[in-house]
């Protein structure tokens, strides 16, 4: 198939899949952020993050609470509304969930299958933005990609 063919996935169900990963990963991070800061509700000792710099989950909660639940809700906002801007911040948050995933590695030194799942959905937040800017046209195909701009 080539990129003027049809799609093999409609425009509008990548949207579709990219705010529903944008919604998940959202409500995901706001909701942790908000689970650190409960002390004791998330079952996780301080000792999980001796080395890190930090001496509580205080700052890591808000900056993920702000930095990665901010930037998705921001992400999923604009495409629902259609925004200019908005595959640019679906990346954006897509990069930052991974990055934060690989620091929260780095800090924890540890892994568990909740890192997997989020750098997961960080990427094919990525992967769907490529898609509907052109990048993988056999998935979204030409057609499609010029009737989204």
């Amino acid at each position: 198939m080539t990129a003027t063919h049809d799609a093999l996935v409609p425009a509008r169900l990548v949207r579709g899949a990219l705010i529903g990963v944008g919604g998940f990963n959202a409500l995901s991070a706001i909701g942790g952020g908000i689970g650190l800061l409960t002390p004791g509700s998330m079952g996780l000792p301080v000792d999980v993050i001796a080395g890190s710099g930090f001496t509580s989950y205080f700052w890591p909660a808000i900056l993920l609470i702000v930095v990665i639940g901010g930037t998705q809700l921001l992400a999923v906002i604009a495409e629902v509304r259609r925004a200019a801007t908005a595959l640019f911040w679906a990346a954006f948050a897509g990069f930052a969930m991974i990055i934060w995933i690989f620091v929260e590695l780095a800090a924890m030194g540890g892994f568990s299958a909740l890192h997997g799942i989020y750098f997961a959905t960080g990427t094919l937040q990525l992967v769907l933005v490529f898609a509907l800017l052109g990048i993988a046209p056999a998935v979204v195909g030409a057609r499609a990609v010029a009737a989204r701009r």
